[in-house]
């Protein structure tokens, strides 16, 4: 058996898998998230370590542990973890929704360059990334910066308390913007620019390779074998991109959860002219790229929840008529929180437009649907620009729950969207990189093979989707329409 870890921002989430890929056991455990200033965003990483031990044990009562052969985490990328040489917290871990680093970012976009860091890192500064986080600390907390003897990310700290060893892999270290992304290795130049020394940063590992053992009082503590191995694991994107099998060259996997994210896995390195995607390293030992909506799911929460007053989810969408499907006459801005790729724009807000005195609940309902869907398609093009050929799609989080709202995706990207049995994001992935780990599986592509299953699938229909396309179209020029307009709310 092996267990499988999801670190996300407001619990984690444990699950046990056996050797067939099959769920034994889930548990969750929440924590608080602190707001100390508007626009920050923290946590205590005491309280991921505390809970997922806690957890640990919930999940293993009444099984036979001496079977738990391996561990692996899927974790919330870009938080800082800094820890002093006594192995300390020295604060509260700064998360990958805090936006306090908006003048960093900003420096290291204009004053170093955009070109010089996608140069050094295949990526551009954003603000939820470590790198601007760091230089905040600096400025603003230049003692506790002093006294920094380890950095790491939050699932590196679950790992580094679990097992004793100071690693990252290399899909979680690329949302650092310290990480030379193409070859896989920390650039100097960029500790240059952060002020951050080597010995501060973890050693690099693929996600499926063992970084070591359960210590000994942590082993006695969960009732498990010392020699429990622990896999160095992955950023949740790219585990749950595990998780659905979506491993190998030119593979899709679209997330609709809180955010929404396309993930394009590839053999071959490759970067955007305009950063419009994120170039990460994968947890199969190759790369990915991904753009990333920061409201996808959320958008619809929003509408339903604080406009609509109603939380009859279903209800609402079975008024959408299919044959309706690219021709409403409105269109939705998803850009409820700014938004993060393909334009990087923190000003960007949401807007309904065309709205007229024929316009119905159902027709805005479809609308923020169909919002959602086209700033997919956004990131999608990008990807496709680079020459990538992608005839299918694995899609899951909350959202993919709605069939319409899966049959307007399929139609408006003309993609094949495929579910899988076992939805389960990064923790499932986290299992499958510790089954490889303890050498069950020879590579991440046969273990998804062997485990991942598709349960059902959407294909699009040609009507619609030429419908989509012209549609789409006219959503792209909205966006370059409003950017001045959003500038001055």
């Amino acid at each position: 058996m092996f267990i499988g870890i999801d670190l996300g921002t407001s619990a984690v989430k444990l699950l046990l898998m056996d050797g067939e890929g099959g769920i034994l056991k889930i548990v969750s455990r929440s924590y608080p998230v602190s707001y100390p200033r508007p626009g920050w965003s923290e946590q205590d990483p005491e309280d991921w370590l505390r809970e997922t031990v806690a957890g640990i044990i919930e999940l293993t009562a009444g099984f036979d542990k001496s079977q738990i052969k391996g561990i692996g985490v899927g974790g919330q990328m870009h938080g800082l973890v800094a820890l002093d040489k006594d192995g300390r917290v020295l604060r509260p871990a700064i998360l990958w929704n805090d936006g306090r680093t908006a003048e960093e970012t900003e420096y290291l976009n204009a004053e170093v360059g955009k070109g010089k860091l996608s140069k050094l890192t295949a990526n551009i500064a954003f603000a939820g990334f470590t790198a601007p986080k760091l230089l905040w600390m600096k400025k603003h907390e230049p003692e506790l910066f002093k006294r920094i003897d380890k950095i790491m990310l939050p699932k590196d700290y679950l790992n580094y308390m679990l097992s004793g060893v100071h690693c990252s892999d290399y899909s979680d270290a690329s949302g650092t913007l310290l990480l030379d992304v193409e070859h896989k290795c920390w650039s100097r130049e960029m500790m240059e620019i952060c002020g951050v020394k080597e010995s501060w940063l973890p050693r690099l590992y693929e996600s499926y390779e063992t970084v070591g053992t359960l210590k000994a009082e942590i082993a006695e503590k969960l009732g498990l074998r010392q020699d429990v191995k622990i896999a160095a694991g992955a950023g949740d994107n790219a585990a749950a991109a595990v998780g659905t099998a979506t491993v190998g060259d030119g593979r899709c996997n679209i997330s609709l959860g809180t955010s929404g994210t396309i993930f394009i896995s590839s053999e071959k390195f490759s970067v955007d002219s305009n950063n419009a995607l994120h170039a990460f390293a994968h947890a199969d030992g190759n790369y990915h790229l991904m753009g990333v909506m920061l409201s996808a799911a959320s958008c619809l929460k929003w509408w339903m929840e604080e406009i609509m007053s109603t939380v009859k989810y279903e209800e609402e969408q079975s008024s959408i008529i299919r044959r309706r499907l690219g021709q409403n006459g409105i269109y939705f801005m998803p850009y409820l929180m700014g938004e993060r790729s393909p334009y990087n724009d923190s000003s960007a807000r949401g807007a309904f437009v065309g709205l007229s005195m024929d316009s119905t609940r159902a027709d805005m309902t479809q609308a923020v649907l169909e919002g959602v869907a086209f700033g997919l398609r956004d990131s999608l093009e990008v990807a496709r620009g680079l020459g990538l050929e992608i005839q299918s799609s694995k899609v899951c989080g909350g959202g993919a729950r709605s069939g319409i709202w899966k049959e307007i995706i399929s139609n408006v990207l003309n993609l094949e969207l495929q579910s899988v049995v076992t939805e389960e994001g990064p923790g499932y992935g986290g299992a499958i990189l510790a089954a490889v780990a303890c050498g069950e599986f020879p590579s991440v592509a046969e273990a998804c093979g062997k485990l991942v299953k598709v349960s059902s699938a959407v294909k699009p229909d040609p009507e619609i989707a030429a419908r989509y396309e012209s549609r789409y179209r006219v959503f792209k020029s909205l966006y370059p329409a409003m950017k001045p307009i959003f500038k001055t709310l």
